[in-house]
């Protein structure tokens, strides 16, 4: 799912060199847009809190833009959700590998 709302890294690859610029934004941008939006306010409540997912994405800022760092999140939350999706389930915080 997160491929096809272009949340992905675009590959620039040639000759055994492997380059990822960017997200490839394919798909619906509307929906890539409320992903990225929803990540960014994810990101700046993260400080206080402590399940698995935001220290994961409070690590990956700090080693990382914050920028990265939201996209990554909200490539996650879009494969989480595709998957509550898939198998009929609620959202789990214990059950989201970061």
């Amino acid at each position: 799912m997160a491929v096809s709302l272009g949340l992905t890294p675009r590959q620039h690859s040639s000759g055994g060199k492997e380059r990822q610029l960017g997200i490839s934004k394919r798909g619906d941008k509307y929906v890539r847009t409320l992903l990225i939006h929803g990540a960014r306010s994810a990101l700046r409540a993260a400080p206080g809190k402590t399940d698995r997912l935001s220290r994961w994405v409070l690590a990956l800022a700090e080693r990382s833009h914050p920028n990265v760092a939201a996209t990554a999140l909200a490539n996650k939350m879009a494969r989480v959700a595709w998957a509550m999706l898939r198998h009929g389930t609620n959202y789990e915080p214990e059950g989201v590998v970061a």
